[in-house]
């Protein structure tokens, strides 16, 4: 995927919008609108990778300094910030980095707001230095990563528990499924239908229908219709229900 520039831009003859202090003191004031296309395409070179001097930079450096001249040049009256935090997802993975599909750092800016602010205003303040930002940048991709190791740890620690008392359970639940609620504890996302469910546990499609419905019966299951056929997920709050004795 190639990164390519796009209408709508602010247009030239435009008030830009600049960033305020509390004091009514301007803090920021982006390029003239005159120069969005050429910046753009500068930036869109840049995110592609083409320096034009075969020169090196770290993935991450290259993502997160297309976050900050989004903001910085602020090509769109709104959604500037938006944007570039999509443009880091965008660049990290174009970048190999499947990993930061799965972190958040959103979350975390919108913990420090006065944080993330300063990290865009002290470059321009120290001659486009962006040392300050790339530090701050790396902290908060490094804390989502962190987040997203506690989170799997979690994860993991619930399906454990969630496999303990359904072994317990084997009173309550036949082996098909007890096998089929430990499938969907782990992956929500698991859909199955009859034919679907007879097929993996090896039985007839009327032992199935049973299964699938008593499941349902007790609210571990939602069932609904695909076509002409039933199908059945489960319930959003699945684990929690096992984990209380459902």
């Amino acid at each position: 995927m190639i990164l390519t520039t796009r209408d709508g831009l602010e247009q030239p003859g435009v008030q830009r919008v600049g960033v305020w202090g509390d004091d009514e003191q301007l803090l920021h004031a982006p390029p003239p609108a005159e120069e969005l296309p050429r910046r753009l395409q500068a930036l869109c070179d840049f995110a592609n990778g083409d320096a034009g001097d075969g020169s090196y930079m770290p993935p991450v450096v290259r993502a997160i300094v297309l976050h900050f001249m989004m903001g910085y040049d602020h090509y769109f009256a709104d959604g500037n910030g938006r944007t570039a935090r999509a443009l880091f997802y965008w660049s990290m993975l174009h970048q190999g980095y499947w990993l930061a599909e799965f972190i958040t750092i959103s979350r975390i800016l919108r913990k420090a707001p006065g944080q993330y602010a300063r990290s865009y205003l002290l470059p321009e303040d120290d001659d486009g230095d962006l040392t300050y930002f790339l530090l701050y940048h790396v902290q908060v991709v490094d804390r989502a990563l962190d987040d997203l190791t506690a989170y799997l740890k979690r994860k993991a620690q619930e399906l454990v528990n969630v496999r303990a008392l359904l072994h317990l359970a084997r009173g309550e639940f036949n082996h098909r499924q007890i096998a089929f609620l430990e499938l969907v504890s782990k992956d929500p996302s698991t859909v199955a239908n009859i034919r679907w469910y007879s097929g993996a546990y090896a039985t007839s499609g009327a032992t199935a229908r049973h299964d699938l419905a008593a499941l349902e019966k007790r609210g571990l299951l939602l069932r609904s219709k695909s076509g002409k056929q039933y199908i059945w997920r489960a319930t959003p709050d699945l684990v929690q229900k096992l984990q209380g004795g459902a």
